[in-house]
């Protein structure tokens, strides 16, 4: 199991965190995505790790960007 944290930038609302669970979620290998709006703290949980460059690929593909 592996668990990496990042930081999302623009995210405003409950859409964007469903937006950015939804895309991170479908990465190969992503059990479980958390998503705090407040902080924009991303933990991504998955049964192997999972390169930065996927999740700042997906979290584009949601309209956002990582720190």
């Amino acid at each position: 199991m592996s668990t990496d944290t990042y930081t999302v930038v623009g995210m405003t609302c409950q859409h964007c965190v469903a937006s950015v669970t939804e895309e991170v979620g479908e990465l190969p290998g992503v059990d479980r995505v958390e998503v705090d709006l407040a902080s924009g703290g991303l933990s991504v949980h998955a049964t192997e790790p999972v390169a930065r460059e996927q999740v700042e690929a997906a979290v584009a593909e949601a309209g956002y960007r990582l720190a």
